[in-house]
């Protein structure tokens, strides 16, 4: 029978089927941050149990370190200092690697997973962070767990899984300028609702698969979890091939050579079958923003904030009506004229050296709008100097952004800094419900480009149009 990619990575990792769709899978990587990665090291080591293989056991700081400039290990999170102080104790008691506040290599999990060469095509990776899915883009399966599925993993490199379905979504057709691989996972949340993908492992599929890079393809999976699916994942081509070579944790040698062999068979036979299957034309993909409260509270920028009247199911009209009431609009207002307090570039979805490189491209020899609040916090220590390297830090200074240490930082609110009641801000980010950015914070999802271009004007703006 032909096989998708999503079923030859689960074969090779079935350890045994325990019946009514559930499978006990090997995982070959568990990737930690020190909010709740403290939590299951120490739920091991109370039960007087071991990392079972601490040299595929990783840890870093991300989601509660600081990320102002100066930082240590205090941090604005009430108790924060303490998740930070026991993730380094449980780290080093458990012999695990860690990447701490000041290592070079410190980033968010997910970007410095494949940055580090951590995530590899064909592996298994779960990390207690609903984003995981986005090192599929390297073809990997990869998904976010609990604190107590982390401790089984850690303790045993198993895992008791139910098998999804599996999703095909094709993108078809050639991108228009100026829009990205963000634009058209809001554009696709947007037609078929955030539970669209409920369910589903997806494979995103198609020949505008090829037009993008290997970190637009990161966006693209990394949003696969707003789309309720299991996962998301991509077939490895030869762009990824060149991602992954000379990645401090590939393989390397004759090693690399047999990986390579097993990579290039890394796709869906001609003939597989899906459970459901989706397609994108990208030709009616424009920069998309949200209005709402959710991913799927999105339309493109050239349109108008929709009106619940309008909608035939009561249920849904309440939720917009719910939605426009938090973030303050009306029915009929047009995108491109919502003004805007705030503008933040950073989180797993786009924070990496291409999201910064378009940002700065719209920045450049610009000064961002009297009042606005503009903040850059890159993806991994080594996002941020690669940036510095070419410039970037200053291009983002110059037009009046703040420019961070990395972190996940004001992607969410856990108590300690965040954007303030009723402050409209224009985010980078991947979640829009309410408080997430802060209590009553109102977030626009957006491309970093529509960030920039936004902080610019003071409203929210196309990009395509401020482009130098």
């Amino acid at each position: 029978m032909p096989k998708t990619l999503f079923e030859k990575i689960w074969q090779d990792h079935l350890v045994a089927d325990l019946g009514n769709g559930s499978h006990l899978l090997h995982i070959d990587r568990v990737f930690l941050h020190e909010r709740t990665g403290s939590i299951a090291l120490t739920g091991l080591a109370e039960r007087k149990l071991q990392v079972r293989n601490p040299a595929h056991a990783f840890c870093t700081m991300d989601h509660i370190v600081d990320t102002r400039p100066g930082r240590g290990d205090e941090t604005a999170m009430p108790g924060g200092r303490e998740f930070i102080t026991r993730t380094r104790q449980e780290t080093r008691r458990a012999g695990i690697t860690l990447f701490d506040i000041n290592d070079p290599r410190q980033g968010i999990s997910h970007v410095i997973a494949a940055e580090q060469g951590i995530a590899l095509p064909g592996l298994t990776m779960v990390c207690p962070d609903s984003h995981t899915c986005t090192l599929g883009a390297l073809g990997a399966l990869a998904w976010g767990i609990g604190s107590s599925d982390c401790e089984h993993a850690l303790a045993l490199e198993t895992l008791r899984v139910i098998k999804p379905e599996q999703m095909a979504v094709y993108l078809e057709g050639d991108l228009a300028r100026g829009v990205t691989a963000k634009d058209v996972m809001l554009h696709l949340i947007a037609e078929y609702s955030a539970s669209g993908g409920r369910g589903y492992a997806i494979e995103f599929r198609g020949s505008g698969i090829g037009q993008l890079p290997v970190e637009a393809r990161m966006t693209l999976c990394n949003m696969a979890v707003e789309f309720s699916a299991f996962t998301g994942l991509i077939a490895p081509d030869e762009a990824t091939l060149d991602y992954v070579a000379g990645r401090p944790y590939a393989p390397v040698g004759d090693q690399r050579d047999a990986a390579t062999a097993y990579w290039r068979q890394l796709s869906s036979d001609d003939g597989a079958v899906y459970d459901r299957e989706l397609r994108v034309d990208l030709a009616d993909v424009e920069p998309t923003v949200t209005w709402g409260t959710s991913p799927q509270h999105a339309v493109g920028i050239s349109g108008r904030v929709p009106d619940p009247g309008n909608e035939s199911d009561e249920a849904a009209g309440r939720a917009m009506q719910r939605a426009l009431d938090y973030m303050g609009l009306n029915p009929g207002t047009a995108m491109s004229s919502i003004p805007i307090d705030a503008a933040f570039i950073g989180s797993c979805t786009n924070s990496r050296l291409s999201d910064l490189r378009a940002a700065a491209d719209i920045l450049e020899g610009n000064k961002i709008a009297r009042g606005i609040k503009a903040i850059c916090v890159p993806g991994s220590s080594r996002v941020k100097l690669e940036a510095e390297q070419e410039g970037l830090d200053q291009v983002f200074r110059d037009a009046g952004f703040e420019w961070r240490e990395s972190g996940c930082s004001l992607c969410f609110y856990a108590g300690g800094e965040g954007f303030t009641r009723n402050e409209r801000v224009i985010t980078s980010t991947n979640r829009n419900f309410e408080g997430r950015q802060g209590p009553g914070a109102r977030s626009h999802l957006a491309s970093p480009a529509t960030v920039a271009a936004s902080a610019l004007a003071g409203f929210i703006t196309d990009a395509r149009i401020t482009g130098n």
